[in-house]
């Protein structure tokens, strides 16, 4: 009995071992073999861990912004150079054309105005130096002279009074000018009636130059000189009226007149210029009212 009983134990024994053979060898058969190659072991790797590992391709911008920030490392803000908004050389743009646009154009319009009246300015002077005549320096000069000095003087303003008269007729009349008031700086304040002729010329020169205010202005030191010298009044009434001087106008005509009574042409004006000048009165006093109109 005994020995029956280890027999069917070593039978149930080997049946077990039997079935554990073959359960190892499906499992075996089923797993699939290792690659031994390098490229391998990379098919193992999950998808995360290829997204980890994988080296990111930046693009030409992010570069570029890198290397923007490496050039500015280090630098504080404040410390980054600034474009100058006034030129591109840097340079500072004037005060006076500072602010908009309209208060620059006013500015560069008052700088433009000032600049034309220092010129003009400018070529008045040297007008007048070219025509002055210094009477105290005369009449410092006469002081020492004696009567023959005094005339030979005189003799030699003539003369280039005489030049003047005949570039006047060719008409010269700048060089006119010039000779006249070289016979100005040189005649003796003892002979005035000379000297008022002088300038009664010269005026006539001014006055072909369109120089006309200082023509007129000639005219008065004539008259100062010789108050008798109808041909400087008439020539003065006659710039005068040209020049809109209405009301002094008429008044030297009336001189003119009183001189001369049967002078034509003043008689005309003495007519003409009454008219003339109550239209301008008129008009002027209807500016006058447009501008500040009467409030009732």
């Amino acid at each position: 009995m005994e020995s029956l009983e280890k027999e069917m134990a070593s039978a149930d024994l080997c049946d077990k071992v039997d079935k554990g053979s073959s359960k190892c060898e499906v499992e075996d058969g089923s797993r699939p073999s290792t690659p031994l190659s390098d490229a391998s072991d990379d098919s193992f790797h999950s998808l995360e861990d290829e997204d980890r590992e994988m080296p990111v391709h930046e693009s030409e911008p992010s570069r570029a912004s890198e290397e923007t920030d490496e050039s500015s490392e280090g630098c504080h803000p404040s410390e980054i150079p600034l474009i100058e908004p006034d030129g591109k050389d840097g340079t500072e743009t004037p005060e006076h054309l500072h602010g908009d646009d309209k208060t620059s154009e006013n500015s560069w319009e008052k700088l433009v105005t000032q600049e034309q009246d220092e010129q003009q300015q400018i070529e008045d002077e040297e007008e007048e130096e070219e025509d002055f005549v210094d009477e105290e320096y005369l009449k410092d000069l006469e002081l020492n002279m004696s009567e023959e000095e005094k005339n030979a003087k005189r003799e030699e303003s003539q003369t280039h009074k005489e030049s003047g008269n005949i570039k006047f007729k060719a008409g010269q009349f700048q060089e006119a000018l010039t000779s006249y008031t070289a016979g100005l700086r040189i005649c003796p304040l003892a002979y005035p009636r000379d000297r008022a002729i002088l300038y009664s010329n010269r005026a006539a020169a001014k006055a072909r130059l369109n120089l006309k205010k200082k023509a007129i202005s000639d005219c008065s030191k004539a008259i100062e000189l010789d108050s008798v010298y109808t041909k400087a009044v008439m020539r003065r009434a006659t710039l005068n009226e040209e020049t809109g001087n209405l009301d002094e106008a008429l008044k030297d005509f009336q001189r003119v007149l009183e001189l001369d009574p049967v002078n034509k042409e003043s008689h005309e004006a003495v007519r003409r210029l009454p008219d003339m000048i109550t239209e301008r009165n008129e008009k002027l006093k209807e500016e006058m009212l447009g501008l500040y109109p009467v409030v009732n």
